[in-house]
């Protein structure tokens, strides 16, 4: 090979620069597989915090303690009201259905201890409850788990506290005196049913009520009602067990029959008596 050929060195050696290229090739390929490798490790290190910090509160814990609750709202079904609502609350002759009621209804008539019922009656009446409540929620637990339903409501003091009483008194005459009377005293309906008084009821109770509708009452679902009105409502109802009568004795509050009757039994009474007097008098 001569100088003036123009070759160079390597030229008549391909194999070595096959070789050399081929390494090169590897060496980028490992390098491209540990970037990857890098990459794939800092999203899933990413994706980790992010999931530990925006994750929802649940946890396996939260969970059994559910699981926990359903399990001893069962037991304590089956020993108390499966008689007459069926061992899978599927209802009875006896008893209706509770699939699908929701916890509102359980809390309701437990609470108020219409249930679990002594014997048939034409309508439940009101008494302590013979459940705790823990008990009462277990309960609610088990019945809710069959199928769902109205939730029981959450509210609190100053809910009650800053609700709009006008708005709760126009609703509550609107759709409630008709049956409970003016000032949620109560009054008869038919075939010795009544519209219980709501003088011991608690604010959760008469949301409760208007949403599940026990008895003879409709049911005020969140079109018709919604949840801030709802808390009016009760809230108006609280303020009438507590406000005080402007005429001096109410009477049990239950409006111009009483009154009347006290008017004819003292003030005419009370006329006819001065009446007699002033002629027994005169006779003398």
């Amino acid at each position: 090979m001569t100088a003036g050929s123009g070759a160079t060195p390597d030229a008549g050696r391909p194999g070595l620069l096959g070789r050399r290229r081929a390494r090169r090739r590897v060496s980028t390929a490992r390098r491209r597989r540990r970037s990857s490798a890098l990459v794939m490790a800092l999203g899933l290190l990413a994706t980790g915090v992010l999931w530990s910090v925006l994750a929802p509160g649940g946890n396996a814990a939260s969970t059994a303690d559910s699981n926990e609750a359903v399990r001893q709202g069962r037991a304590l079904y089956l020993q108390g009201c499966s008689t007459c609502h069926g061992l899978g609350a599927q209802g009875s002759n006896t008893g209706p259905s509770l699939i699908g009621v929701g916890s509102a209804a359980v809390d309701f008539q437990v609470s108020t201890g219409r249930m679990p019922l002594a014997a048939p009656a034409a309508q439940a009446d009101r008494k302590a409850p013979i459940y705790s409540d823990t008990q009462i929620a277990q309960l609610a637990a088990y019945i809710d788990s069959l199928g769902g339903g109205p939730a029981k409501p959450e509210v609190n003091d100053k809910q009650i506290s800053d609700a709009d009483l006008a708005k709760g008194g126009e609703l509550y005459r609107a759709n409630c005196a008709q049956c409970h009377q003016a000032v949620a005293q109560g009054a008869p309906l038919t075939y010795g049913k009544y519209a219980p008084a709501l003088t011991e009821s608690t604010a959760t109770q008469i949301i409760e009520a208007m949403r599940t509708g026990p008895e003879s009452m409709p049911v005020f679902g969140d079109r018709q009602i919604d949840e801030k009105d709802a808390v009016a409502v009760a809230a108006y109802v609280k303020h009438l067990n507590k406000a005080k009568s402007p005429g001096g004795f109410s009477l049990g509050k239950y409006g111009p029959v009483p009154e009347g009757l006290l008017a004819m039994l003292v003030g005419i009474g009370g006329l006819l008596a001065v009446c007699l007097w002033i002629g027994a008098r005169q006779k003398v």
